[in-house]
């Protein structure tokens, strides 16, 4: 019986047969010690990724197995897209396993950003969603910040047991893990392929640790309501951060309408002056219109002035689609859309639409800064 070889880069099981198949290598490859899949290849030494259709029962039955172990869990989620990244439904998946969350991209929020109160926000948030995390770290897995905090508790906390680390795709899961198992195995060579794209992880990695027991990727769950799930790779490099958001501050009144790129339209239907602080991407442009023009130059303009999306792409995304929101002016509020980023508004009461493809979520929530 011929033996099964694993890609060391997202872990699925490697074939000769269908260069357009998951876990494509050429034979000529086979007898290497460390073996990686065509598809990894090509992401590492060229930033090019196929896209893999993998059947999202396989990895549900993946988490669902986390259930079954004693182990520690690990849930990675993306501070810039909390909503988007955090796992629905995780307390089913791990069972009565301890876990602690991991949000990555600190790097990401301005520096004057009160790191105890994003923690706060963290810890009520996980309680809304049925879980209590034994500890929360914020860290940058892409700048290597407060990773060693993690792995001190890690081995302290775990106690000769499996670590699972689990997260939707695109939150830096596996930045982490090669992170985390270089701290914890000195001498590994093993390192999991990373990526911007969604989706490179496909199968569950087992990296062995000192004692016998094993850091366990998982692949990434797929949230269908993120924009960053719909756009081109070139899209997804622009609305991406890689750096530190600065905040780009709106006064609107009921006459005004911000657009970001052509993938997004805010606008303030109140009759007060607002504040609107937008937080995405300081690669994604905005423009600021009077709301009674917003159609005409959304038609005209999309494409091209409003851009990302590209006009190859217009024909990929749904229309879009209308989400109201009310703002008391009690306190800030933040109007998050999913894989895009967020806009923060204080002031008086107002009314806020915001217009962005049909199936992308929306939703408002105390500001998290």
């Amino acid at each position: 019986m011929t033996e099964i070889k694993y890609c060391e880069g997202c872990g699925v099981a490697l074939q000769t047969e269908d260069s357009k198949k998951a876990g494509y290598i050429p034979t000529s490859t086979l007898n290497k010690e460390h073996l990686i899949c065509q598809r990894c290849f090509r992401i590492k030494h060229y930033n090019e990724v196929q896209p893999i259709q993998i059947d999202e029962d396989e990895f549900l039955q993946i988490l669902h197995n986390i259930s079954n172990t004693k182990s520690l869990v690990i849930q990675i989620v993306d501070l810039f897209d909390i909503d988007g990244t955090f796992i629905q439904g995780l307390p089913r998946f791990i069972g009565h396993n301890p876990f602690i969350m991991v949000a990555n991209k600190i790097d990401l929020f301005p520096k004057s950003t009160n790191r105890d109160k994003v923690k706060i926000w963290l810890k009520q948030y996980a309680r809304e969603h049925g879980l209590s995390p034994e500890e929360i770290f914020l860290i940058s897995a892409e700048h290597n910040l407060g990773i060693f905090e993690v792995v001190d508790f890690i081995q302290s906390y775990r106690k000769d047991q499996d670590v699972f680390v689990v997260g939707a795709t695109n939150v830096g899961k596996s930045s982490f893990i090669n992170r985390v198992i270089h701290e914890l195995q000195d001498e590994t060579q093993v390192e999991l392929t990373t990526s911007r794209f969604p989706g490179t992880t496909l199968n569950e990695i087992r990296l062995p640790l000192e004692d016998g027991h094993y850091l366990i990727d998982t692949p990434g769950v797929v949230n269908r309501d993120r924009l960053s799930e719909w756009v081109s790779p070139h899209t997804l490099k622009v609305i991406s951060p890689k750096k530190t958001v600065k905040p780009k501050v709106y006064q609107l009144n009921g006459q005004q309408t911000l657009f970001w790129g052509g993938l997004a339209r805010i606008d303030q239907n109140g009759d007060s002056t607002n504040t609107f602080v937008c937080y995405i991407s300081n690669e994604l442009p905005i423009h600021r219109t009077k709301r009674s023009q917003a159609e005409e130059i959304y038609q005209k303009h999309l494409g091209e002035l409003l851009s990302p999306p590209t006009k190859e792409e217009i024909g990929a995304l749904p229309n879009l689609m209308k989400h109201s929101f009310k703002v008391s002016g009690k306190e800030k509020m933040d109007i998050v859309i999913s894989g895009l980023g967020w806009i923060s508004v204080g002031g008086e009461s107002t009314n806020v639409d915001v217009f962005v493809p049909k199936g992308i979520g929306v939703h408002i929530r105390k500001a998290l800064i």
